[in-house]
């Protein structure tokens, strides 16, 4: 758990996870390109405010899927992944500005962002370092922005599944952690849609920084 985290333990959890994206990277793209996430899409874009084009950061980006959808739609995009594969990959797939960036080690602008659109990254990040996090979220946001999150949650552990690191929160304590930060709940909603609950392993959730 989060707790028994030490600062080596942190480093070498994200240096593993994002050494297996490099790896993967090909394979990646090619079993997650085709998924359907227009739910998700609409969970952030419905709910920007303030006049177009708006303004979203993709945080883990992966190879651009998502970036381009947010393109297509004269969304001015961002791209934000620790992958130097996947960076390269979503540039050119979508000719955005990407960073490369670690989630521990983010240096993010100022209020710079209408929306944060994290999709399925977040649980990569331990505990223990999530309130700064999202904290560094916040602040990237301008007042009024929308944070979108999309994670698998579970029980509230946390460790490596196979080479990647994850943490699988419920919705009260994964609610605990982003209204701490500052953000207020629009909505939350369970995937894929039209299941029963044990057969809903995502949970998304949608909030507002205050103005």
């Amino acid at each position: 758990m989060s707790a028994k985290l030490t600062d080596d333990d942190v480093a070498r959890a994200a240096e593993r996870t994002l050494n297996h994206y490099n790896r993967s990277a090909k394979g990646f793209r090619e079993g997650t390109w085709d998924h359907d996430v227009t739910q998700n899409y609409d969970a952030l874009l419905s709910e920007l405010q303030g006049e177009p084009p708006h303004s979203v950061l993709d945080l883990g980006c992966g190879p651009g899927r998502d970036l381009a959808y947010f393109k297509s739609q004269g969304i001015e995009a961002v791209g934000l992944d620790g992958s130097k594969q996947f960076v390269a990959m979503a540039h050119a797939e979508t000719g955005c500005d990407v960073w490369h960036q670690n989630f521990l080690a983010l240096d993010l602008p100022t209020e710079r962002f209408d929306g944060v659109f994290a999709n399925a990254s977040l649980f990569h990040v331990p505990s223990r370092e999530l309130p700064r996090v999202l904290s560094e979220l916040y602040a990237t946001l301008k007042p009024g922005g929308v944070l979108f999150c999309s994670n698998p949650r579970g029980d509230n552990q946390e460790g490596f599944n196979q080479e990647r690191y994850g943490c699988y929160h419920d919705i009260d304590t994964w609610r605990d952690f982003v209204t701490t930060a500052g953000f207020v709940e629009i909505r939350h909603y369970f995937r894929p849609p039209g299941l029963p609950r044990h057969q809903q392993p995502w949970l998304a959730t949608v909030w507002r920084k205050p103005l």
